[in-house]
């Protein structure tokens, strides 16, 4: 195991205690600093650039964490893009050493990472985007296939996950949104989360259209909404 003080984890900032990022468990959320896209309605834009040391060292999240030991269920991994921390496994062993469960939150854009990830943790978070082949429209250039090829991997490796989509009124319709809807029923897909898009501006939430909803509901059964 490698020793606390030698890992390199680029901490952006933590969430203490939730009920919602990792469903049945009370945990802590750590947000990874560092992401490769650009998705216009991203919330956490503080966390995007990779070259960013991070507010906290591992070690010093390591510290904290320990002093949790019987009050937290779990840690979640999120972001930015916690995949691109190349030491993301061996932090993650650690924290089971702990007697924590983990979970991740990922846009899916480092499958091969992903593979390596997926067994030592016990819950995944799969953004998705837009329909596949439409990307680059919602991440700035960022390759759907990339994502379509981790949840396939997500689907073969058995373990509990969410899918959940943050629904951009200035790109979504009826139209993609069924076409999203489609792709995902065609990969063997039954469930989607959305999400309200949150203007950066004025902070508001705007609520899902019910022709958006419908849309995809023709293709999943369960189509549940994050408010």
């Amino acid at each position: 195991m490698v020793a606390v003080d030698n890992i390199d984890i680029h901490v952006g900032g933590i969430t203490p205690f939730t009920t919602i990022d990792f469903p049945g468990r009370l945990a802590a959320v750590i947000f990874c600093q560092g992401c490769p896209w650009r998705c216009r309605y991203c919330h956490n834009r503080h966390l995007l650039e990779s070259g960013e040391a991070g507010q906290y060292s591992w070690n010093d999240t390591f510290r904290w964490l320990e002093t949790r030991r019987g009050l937290l269920d779990g840690v979640v991994f999120s972001g930015g893009e916690p995949l691109l921390q190349k030491q993301l496994p061996e932090a993650i062993g650690q924290i089971h050493q702990n007697g924590f469960e983990v979970a991740l939150h990922t846009s899916g854009v480092y499958p091969e990472r992903l593979s390596k990830v997926l067994p030592l943790i016990e819950w995944v978070g799969l953004d998705i985007k837009a329909p596949f082949d439409e990307y680059e429209l919602i991440t700035g250039g960022g390759n759907g296939q990339r994502a379509k090829d981790s949840l396939i991997r997500i689907l073969d490796s058995g373990k509990d996950f969410e899918l959940r989509c943050t629904v951009d009124p200035l790109f979504f319709n009826p139209d993609n949104a069924g076409k999203m809807a489609r792709q995902l029923m065609e990969l063997g897909v039954s469930h989607l989360v959305l999400q309200p898009y949150r203007d950066l501006v004025n902070r508001r939430t705007q609520a899902v259209s019910k022709e958006i909803i419908a849309s995809i509901e023709q293709f999943l059964p369960v189509v549940k909404q994050r408010h």
